[in-house]
Parts: structure tokens; sequence; C-alpha cells
């Protein structure tokens, strides 16, 4: 069975692009459109690693990272952030709420795919 993981993002073509990309790499996407749509979708997607913007209304990044990690059953599944933003403040804001990693958009196919296997494990 793949693995699941759900991309949270307020750009319908980035959700598109990050889907195509994991779905040709063999892995079971789930897209949300911001953070709220995506936290309220933990519980049926049953994902094994989020990826989130930063980036987007209703609820941005941090929050979905710190409602992953106060979630009693997703709280220590692999969270990488996906996102325009490259601040050091950022990233570091982002380590500290949860974040597993840290990759800058426009992404690399080929990096995505290794900052995935890295943080799966």
């Amino acid at each position: 069975m793949p693995l699941t993981i759900l991309a949270i993002d307020d750009s319908s073509t980035m959700r598109r692009l990050v889907q195509s990309t994991l779905v040709q790499s063999g892995y079971a996407v789930e897209v949300a459109e911001d953070g709220v749509d995506g936290l309220e979708k933990l519980d049926n997607v049953r994902p094994d690693l989020v990826i989130t913007d930063i980036n987007m209304p209703r609820l941005d990044g941090f929050g979905v990272i710190e409602g992953v990690r106060k979630h009693p059953t997703f709280n220590k599944i692999p969270i990488l952030t996906l996102t325009t933003e490259s601040a050091a403040e950022l990233k570091q804001r982002a380590r500290t709420a949860g974040a597993s990693g840290w990759i800058v958009k426009p992404f690399n196919k080929d990096k995505l795919l290794l900052a995935i296997k890295r943080v799966l494990g």
C-alpha cells in the first residue's frame, strides 16, 4: 500500500503540481486548499506525511504544524514546508513549531522526493 501524503497549499496550480509529481513517484496524495481544510482532513486522510505551504488564508503553515503536533494520532508524523519563503527566522520558527524540513518553491522534483524519503526514513 503506498504511503499517503497530505499536501496543503492555497494555490490550485501548486496543489496539482505537487500531487502529479508525487503520484508519479508512487505516493497516494490528498490535497487541501488551506490550513483549516488540511487539519479537518487529517482523520479521514490518515497521512504518513504532511506537506504545507506557509502563507495561506484562514490558517497559515505555522498553524498547520502546531495543529498536527497537537493531534493525538498524528503528532509524530513528518511535516515538510514547501514555500516561497526563505528567511532564516521563518525556517527557525517552523523548526521550533515542529517542522521536519523546509523546501523553497519553485521546487526541484528530485530534491522534493529526496526530502520526503529522508523524513519518512
